[in-house]
């Protein structure tokens, strides 16, 4: 390659650090021409920066030691050999000169943040570089650009989105636009550049210093973009624009109809078990398959119908409380306007959101509403029947909540906060009882499940916390009678739900595939011990050879059909090798077994973790046809103890699988109520004699296997059972399973509210009321 040699040598970053006498200024922090908030806020940042990396730095030296002295070790020659020596005694002279160098630079990139942007300028005809000007780059300088580049794309690549907020927060320290990465003082490019010059201290040479590239690259930046996510948080803290979020969009948004079809289809193909077959239809209701705070493809109630059957239950029960009750009838007590009423709750709502005093229930918040009526109209007062029964059904609403949280939790609080603006909404809109989509009550549903019962307190989200704090202060104080307040609350704490759905299904899914890949190794090792069974059959194999095939030879063909399959020709050659080992050990046969049978099986033995000395052994007893008899016992029980003191190939440490016991009629029905089930239902366990419950996903499970795997609302495994197991817990009442129509809090409040209204009426509980 060409390239135009400038007018000015441009002088490399590690001559700045010169000995003592040299008239050079070093840069630092404290002397840079830099804001003080900016200064402060870069020394907190170097600070933390340069604790990591010479840390880190000092790890790398020790293994770059390391690695010149193997290279010395395997040096072919002993000119070869004295060459690597010798640049391990340099290193180990200069090392100490390193660390220091690299956080000098560190320091002095960090004070240019508010330097110039410098832009190419537009070249003169008459300046144009000519071939005189050429000259021929170094291979050293080639070489060391572009493996220091290499890296610095790579880790830019990796930390992406960490670089992009950071170069944010630059910018603003900056004074400038956002830093693209590459100008980033702590970004990829710089700390790769400064390692550049700051290994010129160690003066090796290039093969040498490309080594120590590498060595950074896999010692220190490994955890690089941890490290940004770090500066973030701290630059945060500093109050650099601590509010930053950026979550790039990756695919567009669908509707409403197609996320249910997706969602429909999907559940069709996870239905279908490991034979192909699709199950059998469900019978009953659909089950609850939703991550917190999602819509599970609910449907709203007929409004009329839903209201009418609301106040025909409401009507009875006013009848019957008259009857045991009829001294405290309010007959010819004025009727306060609903307008009125209205009126007065919003006064109560500013006042609660100013004061910060919430009135305890709804029954107070009734007094007061008389009271107010009383001092202002100066005679008794009481509310219209339909007032009434809105603060009634609330009220019964948020009693049948409460049943479902924990004690002192902090939804406790925020609900009691959210009762006057709901008790508004409702006056407003009797529909918000029977819609399941309505704003208020979703947002009503979201605050409930954060302290839900069933979840454990490992579940909790400070961050969730902080976004249902946000949310019910925006209504509790922007709310007017308009219900695009509750729903800006819910697009808020939707999109913080959704990314937490997305977080639970990635870790979800590694848990699936795990759990799946266990599966297969299992399949494996039983399809392994069916071949030698298979070879073995019929043949007087020795006691201590079959022992041999059904341990160390079982790995070696597990692991064969694991990376190959069945079909594969690797899988064909070693069930061979099964029967001429057979045929080896029975003995009198050596003629029939090929040459070279030995080596093939002490080289598989290898494959598996057997050391060289114990493959051969074990080769040697399968393919020699070792007569028993003279046989030494000494050898044979010291191998046998060595195989009994390495680890198995996959080999379970957890309680061996018993044979499961018939089970009754009942459990059947439920067993195979479960095999039928999607992936993703939800499960309520019950935890002790209380009746406490906690919820746990079934995430997958396994047709042929038998097993199932469990997590919890984020997506972490909790545990494996069998269906067998979960089946006689479903029949036995320890386990329910959660269905759509029950699956959010709220709607079980109100299924709970409704039937206590049947009950009243005599009508009894029903499965399917209202919304």
């Amino acid at each position: 390659m060409f390239r135009s040699s400038p007018k000015v040598p441009r002088r490399p970053l590690h001559a700045m650090f010169e000995p003592l006498g040299s008239t050079v200024v070093r840069p630092t922090l404290a002397t840079a021409a830099l804001p003080r908030r900016v200064r402060r806020v870069l020394e907190h940042l170097y600070a933390l920066v340069s604790d990591e990396m010479a840390r880190q730095l000092e790890r790398m030296l020790g293994e770059f030691e390391q690695q010149l002295f193997r290279q010395a070790d395997h040096a072919r020659n002993p000119a070869q050999q004295s060459l690597h020596f010798e640049t391990l005694r340099i290193v180990r002279l200069n090392r100490a000169d390193l660390v220091p160098h690299y956080l000098m630079g560190l320091e002095a990139a960090l004070t240019r943040v508010r330097d110039p942007i410098m832009l190419p300028e537009v070249l003169d005809p008459r300046t144009v570089p000519t071939f005189r000007d050429l000259r021929l780059v170094e291979d050293n300088e080639m070489d060391e650009g572009s493996v220091l580049r290499g890296i610095a794309a790579r880790h830019t690549s990796r930390a992406s989105l960490g670089l992009h907020l950071l170069g944010q927060r630059f910018g603003v320290l900056g004074g400038a636009p956002a830093f693209e990465a590459d100008r980033l003082p702590v970004g990829p490019h710089s700390v790769c550049s400064i390692l550049g010059d700051a290994s010129h201290t160690l003066q090796i040479g290039m093969e040498q210093r490309l080594l120590l590239f590498r060595t950074f690259d896999r010692h220190v930046l490994n955890g690089y973009a941890q490290m940004v996510d770090t500066m973030n948080a701290l630059l945060a803290r500093e109050n650099v624009l601590p509010s930053l979020a950026f979550v790039p969009i990756r695919a567009r948004p669908t509707t409403q109809a197609q996320m249910e079809s997706a969602r429909t289809r999907r559940e069709e193909r996870l239905a279908l078990n490991a034979e192909g077959v699709v199950a059998p239809p469900r019978i009953g209701p659909r089950p609850h398959t939703a991550w917190q705070g999602q819509n599970d493809r609910s449907h709203d109630a007929d409004e009329g119908a839903a209201i009418a059957l609301l106040q025909q239950l409401l009507s009875g029960r006013h009848d019957l409380l008259g009857k045991l009750r009829p001294g405290r009838r309010t007959e010819n007590a004025k009727a306060i306007p609903t307008a009125e009423v209205i009126a007065t709750l919003g006064n109560f709502q500013g006042d609660a959101a100013n004061s910060g005093v919430q009135p305890r229930n709804l029954s107070d918040v009734r007094q007061a509403l008389l009271a107010q009526s009383l001092k202002r109209h100066g005679e008794p007062a009481a509310l219209s029947r339909e007032d009434n029964d809105t603060f009634e059904l609330l009220g019964m609403l948020y009693s049948a909540i409460q049943h479902e949280l924990h004690e002192d939790s902090n939804a406790s609080v925020l609900l009691n906060r959210l009762q006057v603006p709901l008790l508004r909404a409702a006056l407003l809109d009797r529909s918000f009882f029977v819609q399941q989509r309505h704003p208020a009550r979703q947002l009503l549903n979201t605050v409930a499940e954060s302290g839900a019962s069933w979840m454990s307190e490992d579940e909790a989200d400070p961050q969730l916390d902080e976004q249902l704090r946000r949310a019910v202060d925006h209504v509790v104080e922007n709310y007017h009678g308009d219900t695009t307040v509750f729903e800006a609350a819910n697009q808020r704490l939707q999109q913080h739900l959704r990314a937490m759905a997305r977080k639970a299904e990635v870790t979800e899914r590694r848990h699936v595939e795990a759990a799946r890949g266990k599966e297969k190794l299992e399949l494996a090792k039983h399809r392994a011990a069916e071949e030698i069974v298979s070879a073995t059959q019929g043949q007087q194999v020795p006691r201590f050879a079959r022992s041999l095939l059904s341990q160390a030879w079982a790995d070696v063909l597990t692991l064969i059909l694991l990376r190959h399959g069945e079909e594969s020709s690797e899988w064909k050659q070693h069930q061979e090798m099964t029967r001429q080992i057979v045929l080896a050990t029975i003995g009198g046969r050596s003629g029939k077994v090929p040459g070279g049978l030995g080596a093939k099986v002490e080289h598989a033995l290898g494959l598996v973790g057997y050391h060289a000395d114990e493959a051969a052994a074990i080769a040697s007893r399968l393919t020699t046809g070792v007569n028993p008899d003279d046989d030494d016992p000494a050898s044979r029980t010291e191998l046998a103890m060595k195989l009994k003191a390495r680890g198995r190939l996959g080999e379970d440490t957890g309680p061996s699988k018993k044979v499961p016991a018939p089970r009754s009629e009942h459990e059947q029905r439920c067993y195979d109520q479960l095999r039928a089930l999607p992936f993703g239902t939800w499960f309520e366990f019950v935890t002790n004699q209380q009746g406490d419950v906690t919820r746990r996903r079934l995430s997958w499970y396994s047709p042929v296997t038998d097993n199932a795997l469990f997590v919890n609302q984020r997506g972490q495994r909790v545990g494996e059972q069998s269906l067998d197991s979960l089946a006689r817990m479903l029949a036995a009442g320890q386990a329910h399973i959660v269905t759509a129509d029950k699956g959010r809090l709220v709607d079980r409040a109100w299924h709970a509210a409704v039937n206590a209204l049947r009950n009243f009426a005599g009508l009894g509980p029903a499965e399917e009321t209202t919304a």
